[in-house]
């Protein structure tokens, strides 16, 4: 059995490559990959802030369409970074074949996997700027500082991603992601501040939030971008995920050699 070390990722300018051949794919089905971010807010922002929103009380001072709004947008950075590199990633390296097509050009295997993630991030900035697009047209956000939640939107998205490849390097068949879906991003997605504030959960699970819940720390600095809300209390998430975004980049890359490599 061969012996495996954790290592740097050893990266050059073949990254974009691989980006861009997944780029290009995306472009040519573009008009199904727009329209699901784009509508997909407009139900919950009708739904939730609208209709159930004219039965729940403000939340942190604002009212409850105004709440949820920009966590949505950190939502939409999740799901699409995440699903992108599970199911998609899954897809290309099992079924497709495409990571071996890759690897047999000048490309090696840690560019590959950083070109997945990178790619990730991309989706996480194209369907969450579309979702931001969605709730400025609704008159949701009241700060110029909603400039910087695309680029916040590229680190999420890597993070995301990273975590992601991460389950993708060590579950064992396409339907074993069911697990990291059901009992890892459901329940952050509901837990994380998105929906409801999370100062009325008990302390231990608020905490929990705050250290496990990456969602918590991107909902946080979406709806603070979105309104103006600027203070001390950001540092720690800007922290955690500075801190946590690298580490799990680099862990990606190596679990994920560690599979492929016999």
């Amino acid at each position: 059995m061969k012996t495996f070390y954790f290592s740097l990722p050893k990266l050059s300018y073949r990254v974009r490559l691989v980006w861009l051949r997944n780029f290009n794919v995306f472009m040519k089905t573009y008009m199904v990959n727009f329209i699901p971010p784009l509508v997909e807010p407009l139900f919950y922002l009708v739904g939730l802030g609208f209709g159930l929103g004219g039965f729940v009380r403000p939340q942190e001072g604002l009212r409850y369409i105004a709440f949820i709004a920009p966590a949505l947008v950190a939502v939409s950075m999740m799901y699409s970074s995440f699903f992108e590199c599970t199911y998609a990633s899954f897809v290309r390296m099992y079924y497709q074949k495409t990571f071996d097509a890759i690897i047999a050009t000048p490309v090696n295997l840690d560019e590959v996997i950083a070109g997945e993630i990178l790619w990730g991030a991309t989706k996480s900035f194209i369907n969450s700027t579309i979702v931001l697009i969605v709730i400025i047209v609704f008159g949701l956000v009241s700060s110029p500082l909603f400039l910087l939640i695309p680029p916040l939107a590229i680190v999420i998205g890597i993070l995301f991603a990273s975590i992601a490849m991460c389950f993708t390097a060590i579950i064992p068949n396409i339907d074993a992601f069911n697990y990291p879906s059901f009992l890892y991003i459901t329940p952050m997605f509901i837990l994380s501040g998105t929906f409801f504030t999370i100062s009325g959960m008990p302390h231990a699970l608020q905490l929990f939030a705050k250290l496990a819940f990456p969602l918590y720390h991107a909902a946080l600095l979406s709806r603070s971008l979105a309104l103006g809300r600027i203070g001390p209390h950001l540092w720690f998430s800007v922290g955690w995920i500075l801190i946590f975004t690298p580490i799990f980049f680099v862990l990606a890359i190596n679990l994920m050699k560690k599979r492929l490599i016999k």
